[in-house]
């Protein structure tokens, strides 16, 4: 994910809701470069996140977790297990933003605990002399609020990428949940955050499918989450039904559920 970045590539994600560490294996061999384990709003929780995130290093996808809410506990231990990015929903303010770097630092840039455990005995001796640089900071911006914010959390140091999340900033928009392109509001809000990711030099990046993607990368997002397991197994599988009763697969919509 950091190659494609500095290389000026977007990089193109797999999102996991499933409790499986088997589907996450299966995702993680397809070429994505980055695969991110959601225990905010997917059906699983720490226990099967850090079984996720080992099947995930069987590919050579960055292991992403979105945590349930900017919290050091949650942050720490999914850092442990393995990630080397977390997404922190609901950041709305600077000192949110700051919270969440803080939160997945070592001293003296932050507050995260030193342990033994997985990944450092995995990564060995070069895990802590490279941790602040290697984990990608990911505050989310999802609201009004947070746009309104949103030069006060682009420019704290630590922060890597921001991720929009269309439902819920389309619902505090006063829009339906999902992609709303077309509507002047949600067009407007999407046009003031990536170029405020661009002047402070931030990835700007948000969740989508496949049929709004390139339009995604054309806008100028860097970190373009393309289908989740739960999407593509239910498209797949219609898709399959149909062809076996002699129909067509139906042209997909923009729509992420």
């Amino acid at each position: 994910m950091r190659e494609r970045w500095a290389a000026g590539e977007p990089a193109l994600g797999g999102w996991l809701g499933i409790a499986s560490s088997y589907s996450a294996e299966i995702v993680a061999r397809c070429d994505f470069d980055y695969v991110c384990v959601d225990i905010q709003h997917g059906l699983l929780d720490y226990g099967d996140a850090w079984h996720m995130l080992q099947a995930i290093n069987l590919g050579s996808a960055t292991p992403v977790v979105r945590v349930p809410w900017n919290e050091p506990g949650i942050i720490g231990r999914s850092l442990d297990a393995g990630a080397r990015g977390i997404v922190v929903p609901m950041v709305n303010t600077r000192a949110e933003a700051e919270a969440a770097v803080q939160y997945c630092r070592y001293a003296p840039e932050g507050s995260r605990s030193y342990a033994g455990t997985r990944v450092v005995r995995q990564e060995g001796s070069d895990y802590f002399a490279n941790a602040n640089t290697d984990v990608a900071v990911i505050p989310m911006v999802e609201t009004a609020q947070a746009v309104s914010n949103l030069d006060d959390i682009l420019s704290v140091p630590g922060v890597d990428a921001i991720y929009v999340g269309p439902s819920d900033l389309s619902v505090t928009l006063g829009l339906k949940p999902g992609n709303n392109d077309g509507e002047p509001a949600f067009d407007a809000a999407v046009a003031q955050i990536l170029e405020g990711c661009a002047r402070h030099n931030v990835i700007a990046g948000c969740h989508t499918v496949s049929e709004l993607t390139q339009r995604r990368i054309e806008q100028g997002f860097r970190m373009v989450t393309v289908t989740s397991d739960t999407v593509a197994l239910a498209r797949a599988l219609d898709d399959e039904l149909r062809r076996a009763r002699g129909e067509e697969p139906v042209i997909r919509s923009s729509s992420m559920y």
